[in-house]
């Protein structure tokens, strides 16, 4: 009888292995074999065995879910509005992706602090068991006679216990710092992603102006090549050309056209970054302001050593490292009072009726174990004591060095930070004066170069002039037109970067 049982055992104990070796199933077949999974009626992928011989032809391809077949549809906006870069702002800071997940984990954090202030409070802990016993001893023989001794009882036990740390030396204040700290971390990275937003969002909008400019330049560029077209089919016609002049021109505005066809989609793309910055569905067709005409002037002084300081004192990144290195000297403070002991109060009342014979009942989540319930009756205690960690093989004093070498390592993010930020805000500036003075030298650029144009195809239509001055003065003025508009371009990018290195870009930049 007890081989019999040994046996069931022992194959229960082995059917049970296989049941979990044999979910290979769901696997893919083979290493080189496409994977086919079950699908619902919509083409959902459930769980299941997979095909293993996949229709011919098929190769590693997965089937379409209809659930999510469909693209995001454009959000309900004013129709006619021209929007400009506040709306955008507006609308990014609204629908982007990044603010959403910056605000859900500030909330996040802030709860953190909630549950660290909460371990000063007691904990309170209720529970009702009903219980049914059986106890089976086994036969004895006595004089002959066989005698078993079989019992049982049933009842209910309720309870409620409290326990309540009194004094820990600091450590749960130490945890509450340290809470309160990553939530400034917190807090502070949902206002560094809506100054990403905003700069995002202003970069996109200045590099789809400049597009649009090189497009202007371009549509410029080709009406000139079709009037020095236009001249040399004339002169021609007239029999004071030749073929070579004709076909250089033609050649001319073929090069034009496919700078127009080129330009043309760089505003398509530079759209699409655009709305995607804002946050809009790429399918979403709406009318961007028009940035041309906007002043630009030099800063009235250079950025000076004090300027720079304050910048410093409100980056983001540099007050978040400065939270940490706060945080980290916390756990430092937490872990040292690991070594001391801690003062604390427990309690419990229980009350257990029926015929139990019960020492112990374990405990159920939160639940204590409760503990002398035989009989029944009404049973309570009150304990204040004291505990003191003596040895725990080195746990704490290791935990105690990872935490001043985390708070060493913020430390040193912290100078990282401050350094870099002055490399970045010495830079934003230096590229700002470089752009601006690089537009007000393509302004003058560009003048010259439509005079130079001008005055070489009024020289070709009167004959004392050449094809190829026509030509090349038409080229300069194509690159002259382009090189202002990017260095437009560059000038309103390079403010906007300078106001996000100092941390004051928050709010669309003028």
């Amino acid at each position: 009888m007890r081989f019999s049982n040994a046996a069931s055992l022992l194959c229960l104990g082995l059917g049970l292995s296989a049941c979990a070796t044999s979910a290979l199933d769901l696997a893919p077949p083979d290493a080189s074999r496409p994977w086919r999974p079950q699908t619902a009626a919509d083409g959902q992928i459930v769980s299941g065995k997979p095909d293993i011989q996949p229709a011919p032809g098929s190769g590693f391809q997965l089937p379409e879910n209809q659930q999510l077949a469909h693209i995001r549809p454009a959000p309900d906006l004013e129709p006619g509005k021209v929007y400009d870069l506040p709306a955008l702002i507006d609308l990014a800071e609204s629908r982007n992706a990044l603010t959403g997940s910056a605000w859900n984990a500030a909330r996040d954090a802030a709860l953190s602090v909630g549950i660290a202030r909460s371990t000063y409070l007691p904990r309170l802990t209720v529970a009702a068991l009903g219980v049914y016993q059986r106890q089976d001893q086994p036969s004895v023989n006595v004089e002959g006679f066989s005698v078993s001794n079989r019992t049982a009882g049933q009842g209910t036990v309720s309870a409620a216990s409290m326990q309540w740390l009194l004094f820990d030396f600091g450590q749960r204040a130490a945890l509450v710092d340290a809470a309160e700290q990553a939530s400034i971390v917190s807090n502070i990275a949902f206002t560094a992603a809506h100054q990403q937003v905003i700069y995002d969002v202003a970069l996109a909008f200045y590099a789809y102006a400049a597009a649009r400019d090189r497009q202007a330049a371009a549509k410029s560029s080709l009406a000139n090549a079709g009037l020095v077209q236009s001249a040399a089919e004339a002169k021609l016609r007239q029999q004071q050309g030749t073929v070579v002049e004709t076909a250089q021109a033609r050649l001319g505005k073929a090069q034009a056209e496919l700078e127009q066809v080129t330009a043309d989609g760089m505003v398509r793309d530079k759209y699409l970054a655009l709305i995607t910055a804002a946050g809009l569905s790429p399918v979403t067709r709406i009318d961007i302001a028009q940035v041309d005409g906007r002043p630009i002037a030099s800063p009235a002084t250079q950025m000076t050593e004090a300027a720079i300081a304050d910048a410093i004192g409100r980056r983001p990144d540099v007050l978040q490292a400065y939270a940490l290195q706060q945080a980290g000297m916390a756990q430092i403070r937490a872990a040292q009072a690991e070594f001391l002991p801690k003062v604390f109060a427990s309690g419990n009342v229980s009350y257990s009726n029926g015929q139990l014979n019960l020492t112990a009942v374990p405990s159920v989540g939160a639940q204590p174990p409760l503990v002398n319930l035989s009989g029944s009756g009404l049973g309570a205690s009150i304990i204040l004591g004291v505990t003191m960690p003596i040895y725990d093989g080195g746990t704490r004093a290791a935990l105690l060095g990872q935490a001043r070498a985390k708070a060493e390592n913020a430390s040193i993010a912290l100078t990282h930070r401050q350094d870099d930020a002055v490399r970045q805000i010495v830079l934003s500036d230096n590229a700002l004066r470089t752009s601006i003075a690089a537009y007000a030298a393509t302004s003058s650029l560009v003048a010259a170069a439509q005079t130079s144009f001008d005055a070489a195809l009024t020289a070709y239509r009167n004959g004392v002039g050449s094809i190829t001055s026509v030509t090349l003065a038409e080229t300069a003025l194509a690159r002259a037109r382009q090189a202002r508009a990017d260095a437009y371009s560059a000038a309103l990018t390079a403010a906007v970067t300078l106001a996000f290195a100092t941390g004051t870009l928050g709010s669309p930049p003028n």
